[in-house]
C-alpha cells in the first residue's frame, strides 16, 4: 500500500491563559496508507477532535512531524495548508452544514467552488453522478430541509468525496443518527470507500461501527492506547 499520511511525535498545547500551557497531544504517532478504512476512539476529552483537526490541517501542531503523501506540513503558511487541505481532504461532520437555501446538488458542487472559483459543466455532471450514487438521484433540487437527516447525510459524503480526494474525515458522521439511518450511511461510506480506494479516519463513539472498521485506533488522555487490526470487510 501507498502511505497517505504519517504522524510521528505529535504534540498540541493550549495557552489558557494559565501559567503553564495545557497539553492535550502527547507525543502522537501513526500512520495511514492509501485504502484504508480507520476508526478513532477514545472518551470524551482524550484528543479525538484536537488529532482530527490537525490531520485535517484545521489546527497547526505544536511539536513533532505531520506529512501527506509524503510532504511535511508543519512549516506551510496559511495559503500552503489550504491548498493542501482542498487537493487531498473531505470532511464529513456530525452535522451536515449544508447551506440550507442551496439544493443538494448545489451543496455538491460547493468543493469545486471553493477550490476554483466556478463550477464547470463537467464538474456540474460529476456532482450528479455522486448524488445519483448515494442514492439520491430523484431529489438533487430539493433542499436540506426537504431531506431526512439521513438523507441530509448521504448530500454531505457526496460532497465530501465529489473532488475523490484520498483521505476523508468523518467526525461522527453517524452520531446525529438513529441506529438504522447510521448503519445505512455507513454502509454506503464502506462502498463507496470500495468503489473509489479512498481512506476514511472516522471519529465515532459507536463501538458496533467501529468493529466494522479495517482498523481501530484508540486514544486515552492524549497517548494511543491500541491501534490495532479489526479483519473486518465492513
Amino acid at each position: 500500500m501507498t502511505r497517505l499520511i504519517e504522524l510521528v511525535g505529535i504534540h498540541k498545547s493550549y495557552n489558557l491563559g494559565l501559567p503553564n500551557e495545557a497539553e492535550v497531544l502527547h507525543g502522537v504517532s501513526f500512520a495511514i496508507d492509501r485504502g484504508e478504512f480507520v476508526a478513532l476512539i477514545g472518551p470524551s476529552g482524550s484528543g479525538k477532535s484536537t488529532l482530527l483537526n490537525i490531520v485535517g490541517l484545521l489546527e497547526r501542531l505544536t511539536a513533532g512531524s505531520y506529512r501527506i503523501e509524503g510532504e511535511e506540513t508543519s512549516g506551510l503558511d496559511d495559503a500552503g495548508l489550504t491548498l493542501r487541505r482542498r487537493a487531498v481532504l473531505g470532511f464529513v461532520f456530525q452535522f451536515h452544514h449544508l447551506l440550507p437555501a442551496f439544493s443538494a446538488l448545489e451543496n455538491v458542487t460547493l468543493p469545486a467552488l471553493m477550490r476554483e472559483g466556478r463550477v464547470t459543466s463537467a464538474q456540474q455532471e460529476r456532482a450528479r453522478a455522486m448524488l445519483a450514487a448515494v442514492g439520491l438521484g430523484n431529489d438533487m433540487q430539493k433542499r436540506p430541509g426537504e431531506l431526512s437527516g439521513g438523507m441530509q447525510q448521504r448530500v454531505a459524503i457526496a460532497r465530501a468525496l465529489v473532488l475523490e480526494p484520498p483521505l476523508v474525515l468523518a467526525d461522527e458522521p453517524t452520531g446525529n443518527l438513529d441506529r438504522a439511518s447510521s448503519d445505512e450511511v455507513f454502509v454506503l461510506m464502506r462502498r463507496m470507500h470500495a468503489e473509489l480506494n479512498t481512506s476514511f479516519l472516522i471519529v465515532t463513539h459507536d463501538p458496533r461501527l467501529a468493529a466494522r472498521c479495517d482498523r481501530v485506533i484508540e486514544l486515552v488522555d492524549g497517548h494511543i492506547e491500541s491501534d490495532t487490526s479489526t479483519g473486518a470487510t465492513g
